[in-house]
């Protein structure tokens, strides 16, 4: 294969990173790849699912989706470590739930009956880990007295600011990116609880992709943060190294997902 297509449907605030990476990745394999980030992320995972393009980052919950099916096309390819501490070198991240800092909410026990936003329905860090944490507390949607979806974690950073919702759940690398690229934030917004931690989303690539091309790929991506290039790739998007995490590395997601999908969840 001389060309090759690499997508990401995560937050576009790592749009950049990914080009980034399809660049590194096309000048060590000597061969052409397309960073196909010009489409919405639901044309993009379309476009990963129907085998026009290569290779995908996606959360963790889509992910198991995909490889739960019989002969699944795709398979497991790296998965980013972070570089904070609260990460402890593993491959994960939380959602934290995000208030502004004036309000009156401390914690979660103090969102009942407020105005709460998700991303987007198949989000796990967004609506899923949110599900299951309501049902371990035997409630559901309900709890919130309104449910709204953004779009878009940082379209709900944003609501909170407007004071158009009272709280989110809030990808704990899509915030950390955030106020790196807002200082200022640190002081408009405040964590009142942490859910997680979740399985970091992954980097996926099709089976239709040479078992050797394959192979390599993901050598380079293991070996990046020693290259002092691929070092500074990582670096400015707080990305430590690759990890060759494994597919029970997402059972927890199947157990969280499980549990979310027996409560009620709709926009209220």
């Amino acid at each position: 294969m001389n060309t090759l297509k690499l997508t990401s449907c995560m937050a576009p605030n790592a749009d950049e990173f990914v080009k980034s990476l399809a660049q590194y990745l096309a000048n060590r394999l000597n061969i052409h790849i397309e960073a196909c980030l010009d489409i919405p992320w639901q044309e993009r995972e379309l476009g990963f699912d129907a085998g026009d393009i290569d290779i995908c980052w996606i959360c963790g919950l889509p992910y198991i989706w995909k490889v739960d099916k019989p002969a699944p096309k795709v398979e497991l390819l790296a998965t980013p470590v972070l570089k904070g501490r609260r990460y402890r070198n593993r491959a994960v991240y939380y959602s934290d739930v995000v208030v502004h800092k004036d309000s009156p909410i401390h914690s979660f026990a103090d969102l009942e009956g407020m105005r709460w936003s998700y991303n987007e329905p198949q989000s796990h860090s967004g609506t899923y880990v949110v599900r299951d944490h309501l049902a371990k507390m035997g409630k559901d949607c309900r709890y919130f007295g309104k449910v709204v979806e953004s779009g878009a974690h940082q379209n709900s950073i944003q609501m909170i600011l407007d004071n158009r919702i009272d709280a989110s759940a809030i990808d704990s690398w899509v915030l950390e990116l955030e106020m790196i690229k807002n200082p200022e934030l640190a002081s408009k917004l405040r964590v009142i609880d942490t859910l997680g931690p979740s399985s970091f989303p992954p980097w996926m690539i099709s089976r239709l992709v040479p078992v050797e091309l394959r192979r390599r790929i993901k050598h380079l991506l293991m070996e990046m943060h020693l290259d002092p290039i691929g070092l500074s790739i990582l670096d400015k998007v707080e990305i430590s190294h690759f990890s060759a995490t494994e597919d029970r590395d997402y059972d927890p997601i199947r157990k969280m997902a499980q549990s979310a999908e027996k409560i009620e969840w709709a926009e209220i």
